[in-house]
């Protein structure tokens, strides 16, 4: 909008001035059961949310099992009732060390009647809690405010209002809430030596254009931020979605053992081979270079230049059909790596998983 919209999260916003970020950047799954699979084990939710397939007990490779022999603790935070949404027990399958919940925080005076406890009081309870970990350590946290029924304390009614719609003063209160958390964290000594990774899980209600169609349904920023480094940079070539966290996080810390990860390093992958892949209502969408094509599992429905074309209003497909049966292989490979995956068990590089 030339600098004229008027954003909800200064602090975030100020965090992409200082961090890494993209243009073009998805979620992977439409669903808060999505992201956790999808941030950090690099499985996207194809066809049905990974933790409630018949694939949930399959050997996986999370940042928890890697970062483990390398000597890090970990720990998952989320500030709802202890189990809701499934996050206990795959924080546990994930190999979490130590999980934070409502039950941990222990204070009840700080819960908001319907989610979990404040984001504000939660994210403290968490900056503190990570002081008391010898280092090195990782650690993930799910933040509860922004959601139905989107109500604040009462202490903040007045500081943040609604102007279009709800959901935007939440959106106001939770930067808030990071940015006091970065403001304690950063007197801790372990702040400068962290790099801390932000997303969301999945897109809300929108009232703007871009967001209401098969793309923008998906796009949540991705930012890496690291106090004590030189990581800056806002890439608009390279397409960016939650899977490549993983990989782009095992990158950025030197590992260097073999592993599988669906997702691609965002840091060096080239962009001529980055891609990005998500599904919904019985249509696998993946982002290749300047294009999006739309498969239904037996055809191509549709092609679109989203660089060119971000409300996807100019269907592509037939044009040029060089450019449709690279999309489509291409498509169809992911899809074959995917099921094969599943089905034998193979979302790591054990004996004949290679």
């Amino acid at each position: 909008d030339g600098g004229k919209y008027k954003g909800y999260s200064p602090f975030l916003d100020s965090l992409v001035d200082v961090g890494y970020t993209f243009k073009y950047s998805f979620a992977n799954g439409r669903k808060s059961i999505d992201a956790m699979p999808s941030v950090l084990a690099s499985i996207p939710a194809i066809e049905s949310p990974f933790v409630l397939s018949t694939y949930y007990n399959n050997h996986m490779t999370t940042l928890p099992i890697l970062l483990k022999p390398k000597g890090y603790k970990s720990a998952f935070f989320h500030g709802a009732p202890n189990g809701s949404m499934g996050f206990l027990a795959f924080s546990r399958l994930a190999g979490f060390d130590e999980y934070y919940g409502k039950d941990e925080y222990n204070n009840d005076k700080d819960f908001d009647g319907t989610w979990g406890i404040w984001d504000e009081e939660f994210l403290q309870y968490m900056a503190h809690t990570l002081d008391t970990f010898h280092q090195p350590f990782m650690a993930s946290v799910f933040t509860v405010t922004s959601h139905h029924p989107f109500v604040l304390p009462k202490r903040y009614d007045s500081v943040f209002k609604s102007v279009d719609f709800p959901l935007q003063r939440c959106i106001e209160y939770t930067d808030f809430a990071i940015r006091r958390f970065f403001h304690t964290a950063s007197h801790m000594p372990w702040y400068r030596n962290t790099l801390f990774v932000i997303t969301a899980d999945h897109v809300s209600i929108n009232q703007r254009e871009e967001f209401k169609n098969p793309m923008g349904y998906f796009a949540v920023p991705i930012i890496f931020f690291h106090p004590g480094g030189h990581l800056r940079g806002f890439d608009t070539l390279r397409v960016a979605q939650q899977i490549d966290i993983l990989p782009t996080i095992m990158h950025y810390l030197g590992y260097n053992r073999p592993y599988f990860a669906f997702g691609q390093n965002l840091f060096n992958t080239p962009y001529e081979k980055k891609f990005a892949v998500n599904y919904l209502n019985g249509i696998y969408r993946l982002y290749h270079k300047d294009y999006m094509i739309e498969f239904n599992g037996t055809q191509v429905l549709h092609l679109y230049n989203f660089r060119r074309d971000p409300l996807l209003q100019h269907d592509m497909l037939g044009r040029d059909p060089s450019v449709d049966q690279q999309m489509e292989n291409l498509t169809k490979a992911f899809i074959q790596q995917y099921k094969n995956r599943m089905i034998d068990n193979c979302l790591t590089l054990r004996k004949g998983c290679e």
